[in-house]
């Protein structure tokens, strides 16, 4: 503790800051397969299963959008502690009675849980744009910071989906809930002591017509954001795990696992990314890895239509696709911060991230959409049609992306 304290302030706040939001992305991560484990064991239907999420990722929109404005005017503590108290309810409220939690209550809680992630997420990658040393925000120090918050968060969800498991093996659901709920209530606790009182918020105060991006840079990088993640989510959401299970003949617990280390592994990536990409990394180090991964579904679609050792092929695709995925999406998220106002940074981010959300939703409608229509190979081609957009749209980055780009 004596060595902590002795740490510059910025580096304590970097710190709390990084604890939340790994106290939050366990359980956010271990309740998603709680959910998903207990409600199938209790005989609902994988459509009413895949219900319950449905209030979860459509908040993530508005929240994201709302949630920056909010981050402005009242300070990112505040959001960022508003998020750990809506997901303590969101917990609380499946601690009812198996017989009370009827499909509306259990789509309700996912929906706080929902507003409640992207009100974490959002106040945690704002928070780091104030805490990077001064004089460094275009390069090393931010890039690298940037990187590993969002590194770590995405291998603890990976992780969370493992304790979920454990947690329903050994103790049930409704004790797992609970040891998750007196967990999250310790991080509130440590964050409403310790975290800055004005983090993040704006000297002059945003109006709320402000939540739209005026700078053209902001909202081409934001829709090249929605395509990047519409293209993983297209295939990798609903698609791949269908297929896994009745094309390879694999059981519930092989495909979680399988699912988890991939995010582990992804996360891992993402964390030494300025070490792959370099620490000045900007325009041409997003255009170059988006139309590297673009190749990446076509190729895997074409060997599975012909059938080339289809399992060899889905799956080294695959740990191929997540590794250069995640080097992809670490670099869009120090770009974002970087080009983002130091006044009001969570307006940018919220609106970057509302993006990502909209992404998100498109490509997992499209995913179970596609796969009836077509199966996953019809879902690799759209991923590398809307990575291709991506490429497209990443090429009207300005050369030189700061602070303030028009």
């Amino acid at each position: 503790m004596a060595r902590v304290a002795a740490l510059p302030r910025e580096v304590r706040q970097y710190l709390l800051v990084t604890g939340n939001y790994w106290g939050f992305t366990l359980t956010d991560g271990a309740l998603r397969m709680l959910v998903v484990l207990h409600f199938h064991q209790l005989g609902y239907s994988a459509l009413e299963v895949a219900l319950l999420f449905l209030f979860y990722e459509f908040f993530g929109v508005v929240t994201n959008l709302v949630g920056g404005w909010l981050g402005a005017r009242l300070g990112l503590n505040r959001t960022m502690n508003l998020g750990l108290g809506l997901q303590f309810v969101a917990l609380a409220m499946l601690l009812l009675p198996t017989a009370w939690l009827t499909v509306p209550w259990v789509m309700a809680a996912q929906a706080l849980s929902g507003i409640a992630k992207d009100l974490n997420k959002m106040s945690a990658k704002s928070a780091i744009k104030g805490l990077v040393p001064a004089g460094d925000e275009g390069h090393t120090s931010l890039y690298r910071w940037v990187a590993l918050l969002t590194g770590s968060k995405n291998a603890l969800k990976g992780v969370g989906f493992f304790l979920g498991g454990l947690l329903l093996t050994l103790i049930g659901f409704q004790g797992a809930i609970l040891a998750m709920a007196l967990m999250l209530a310790g991080v509130l606790g440590l964050s409403l002591a310790r975290l800055d009182a004005d983090l993040g918020r704006a000297k002059a105060k945003p109006k709320f017509r402000e939540i739209l991006s005026k700078s053209r840079a902001i909202n081409i990088l934001s829709a090249a954001r929605m395509f990047l993640f519409g293209a993983r989510d297209v295939w990798f959401v609903v698609a791949l795990p269908v297929f896994l299970a009745t094309q390879f003949g694999w059981d519930h617990w092989r495909v979680g696992g399988f699912l988890a280390l991939w995010v582990i592994g992804y996360g891992a990536v993402q964390a030494v990314a300025p070490r792959i990409t370099g620490h000045t990394a900007g325009r041409g180090a997003a255009i170059a890895w988006a139309a590297a991964l673009a190749a990446l579904p076509a190729l895997i679609a074409l060997g599975l239509q012909r059938e080339w050792q289809p399992q060899a092929v889905l799956l080294g695709g695959l740990l191929l696709f997540g590794a250069v995925f995640a080097v992809n999406s670490s670099l869009h998220s120090f770009l974002i911060v970087r080009m983002a106002r130091s006044d009001g940074v969570s307006l940018d981010v919220g609106f970057y991230y509302m993006a990502n959300a909209m992404g998100r939703l498109i490509g997992t409608l499209l995913s179970g959409w596609l796969y009836m229509t077509g199966g996953l190979s019809a879902t690799l081609w759209v991923s590398s049609a809307m990575l291709t957009a991506t490429v497209a749209i990443s090429l009207a980055l300005p050369r030189q992306a700061s602070p303030h780009t028009p």
